[in-house]
C-alpha cells in the first residue's frame, strides 16, 4: 500500500518508535535492542494439492523476548511479506506491554489467498505450516503462542492446536500452544468478539476523559455519534454492532472491498453483515445508498472514523480530506506516519492501534491462562456468589415483611443481581478493566507532558518504558 514519498508500514512503525524514544532517556544500546527484531524464520514448504506440489512461503517473526512466551497472530493474505510481519511483531511487543499482558511480541504470516482453496486443502496447508513452526519451537505454550489474524479464525487455530498436540503427545499444556480456538477445543467465551469489544471499551473510556474529548472538539457521550466503519470483518463488525446496539451510536457508513453503504439515519449492522455473507459484498444492499468508490467514504463527515481492515488506508493522498475529529485504529497501522502528521497538525485525535485493538491479545491472555489452569473461569465461584446474594435479598425481604414496610425489589433487579458471573461476564470484566487502565496510563502522559503531542506518542512512551524495565530487571 506504500505510495511515492511515503514510508512503508515497517518504516512507519520505526519512525513512530524513534519519535517516542527521542523523548526518553534510554542508553543507546538498550534503545537499539528494543527496536530491532530478534529473529525471523522464513519457511518454504510444499503441499500436494490438485495432483501437483504447490510451494508456500510463510514467516514467523519474534520481535522481543523480554517476556516469554511471545504472542502474535498468524495472517493469511497475498500481501504478507517479511517487512510487514516484522513491523506487526514490533507492534505486538508494544501492545502487550501497554495492556500489561505478560508476553513478548511475535507475528506470523502465510502468503496465500485463503478464498482460492477448499476447506480440506486449507487444513492440509495449515497443518504443514504448523508442523514447520512447531518443530522449531515457534509454536509452543511456553515460547511462542499464535492467534488468529486477517484471513484466519477459530478453525485454523483448532487445526494448529491439534497438529501441535499430535507432535507433543505428552505435553499436558498442549492446548495453550495457540489462542483463539473454538470453545469446544479449549477456547474461551468472548474471544471472537474481543477485538471489537475492546474498541468499544476504548471509546467508552475516551469519552470518560473530559480533557481528551475537549481536545477532539466533540462533546457528550457515544449516544448519537455518527460512525463510519471501514472493513466489516470480525473486528469492524463487532465494534459497529456493539456501538450501535449498546451505546446508541449511528453507523452512517460501512466501507467494504466492493464499495460502501451510507445512510444518515444509521445502517443495520447485522443486516449488512448477513447480506455480505450471502452475496459476497455490499453491492445491491437495499437499505442505504451505495457508493462504488468506497475509499471516498473515508472522507465523509462523521464524528468517529473506525478503519478496521488493512494498513495504510489513510495516507498522504487523502489525509487532508479526512473530516472525522476522532479516529480509532481498529486495524494495525491504518494511518501512515506521513498522514499521522497531517492529521495531528489538523487537530484530529487518533486513538492508536497499539491500544485500540489490544482487546484481542488481552482475551488471548485470558484463554492461555485458562488452558494452563485447566478449568474454565467462574466454575468454582459462580454458585457461591449466587448463594451469598440470595441470602442478602432473602434477609432484606424478611425485614420488610417483619416491619410491614411493604417494600419490594424493582422488577428485573433480582434476576440480574442474583446471577453469578459466568465466563463471558468475567472475560468482559477483565477486558474492560484492562482497556481502562491502559487508557489512563497513556492519557496521563498525553495530558501532562507537553512533548507527548498525541496519544500514539504517549502509548509508545508507556510501552517502551515497560519493555526497558523488563530488560533491566533481566540484567541486560
Amino acid at each position: 500500500m506504500a505510495r511515492k514519498n511515503e514510508p512503508s508500514f515497517r518504516e512507519s512503525v520505526d519512525m513512530m518508535f524513534n519519535r517516542a524514544a527521542a523523548l526518553m532517556d534510554l542508553p543507546p544500546g538498550l534503545e537499539e535492542k528494543i527496536r530491532v527484531c530478534n529473529a525471523t524464520y522464513t519457511v518454504r514448504f510444499g503441499v500436494r494439492l490438485r495432483g501437483q506440489i504447490q510451494t508456500f512461503v510463510g514467516y514467523r517473526s519474534v520481535h522481543s523476548e523480554h517476556m516469554e512466551p511471545v504472542k502474535g497472530g498468524i495472517r493469511y493474505a497475498m500481501s504478507v511479506n517479511q517487512d510487514e510481519v516484522e513491523a506487526l511483531a514490533a507492534l505486538m511487543t508494544y501492545k502487550c506491554a501497554l495492556v500489561e499482558a505478560p508476553f513478548g511480541g511475535s507475528k506470523g504470516g502465510l502468503c496465500i489467498d485463503p478464498r482460492q482453496y477448499e476447506e480440506h486443502e486449507l487444513e492440509q496447508i495449515t497443518r504443514r505450516f504448523a508442523y514447520e513452526l512447531a518443530k522449531r519451537d515457534l509454536i509452543n505454550p511456553s515460547q511462542n503462542v499464535p492467534a488468529p489474524d486477517m484471513g484466519t479464525g477459530e478453525r485454523e487455530m483448532a487445526w494448529i492446536a491439534d497438529q501441535y498436540a499430535r507432535m507433543n503427545t505428552t505435553d499436558i499444556n498442549a492446548r495453550a500452544c495457540v489462542t483463539g480456538k473454538p470453545l469446544n477445543a479449549g477456547g474461551i467465551a468472548g474471544r471472537v468478539e474481543a477485538t471489537g469489544r475492546g474498541v468499544q471499551y476504548a471509546l467508552r473510556e475516551f469519552f470518560r476523559d473530559g480533557q481528551g474529548v475537549a481536545k477532539s472538539g466533540l462533546s457528550g457521550k457515544l449516544d448519537g455519534k455518527r460512525v463510519i466503519v471501514q472493513g466489516l470483518g470480525n473486528v469492524g463488525y463487532h465494534a459497529a454492532k456493539f456501538l450501535s446496539e449498546e451505546d446508541g451510536s449511528l453507523i452512517t457508513g460501512i466501507i467494504e472491498r466492493d464499495g460502501a453503504l451510507v445512510s444518515k439515519d444509521g445502517l443495520d449492522v447485522e443486516a449488512v453483515r448477513n447480506w455480505i455473507a450471502k452475496h459476497g459484498g455490499v453491492t445491491g444492499y437495499p437499505d442505504g445508498t451505495y457508493v462504488a468508490d468506497g475509499t471516498k467514504v473515508l472522507e465523509e463527515p462523521c464524528d468517529i472514523l473506525i478503519p478496521a481492515a488493512m494498513e495504510g488506508v489513510i495516507h498522504l493522498g487523502n489525509a487532508k480530506k479526512i473530516k472525522a475529529p476522532l479516529i480509532i485504529e481498529a486495524a494495525n497501522g491504518p494511518i501512515t506516519s506521513g498522514a499521522d502528521e497531517v492529521l495531528r497538525d489538523k487537530g484530529t485525535v487518533i486513538i492508536p492501534d497499539m491500544y485500540a485493538n489490544a482487546g484481542g491479545v488481552t482475551v488471548s491472555y485470558f484463554e492461555w491462562v485458562k488452558n494452563l489452569s485447566h478449568i474454565r473461569f467462574g466454575r468454582m465461584q459462580r454458585r457461591a456468589e449466587e448463594t451469598r446474594t440470595q441470602m442478602l435479598v432473602d434477609e432484606l425481604e424478611r425485614l420488610s415483611a417483619d416491619k410491614q414496610l411493604g417494600w419490594t425489589l424493582s422488577p428485573g433487579f433480582k434476576q440480574n443481581y442474583l446471577r453469578g458471573a459466568d465466563e463471558l461476564e468475567l472475560v468482559r470484566s477483565g477486558l474492560d478493566d484492562t482497556m481502562r487502565a491502559a487508557y489512563q496510563s497513556m492519557a496521563s502522559i498525553w495530558h501532562e507532558r507537553a512533548d507527548a503531542v498525541d496519544l500514539r506518542t504517549a502509548a509508545y512512551l508507556v510501552s517502551i518504558d515497560r519493555v526497558a524495565k523488563s530488560y533491566r530487571a533481566k540484567g541486560l
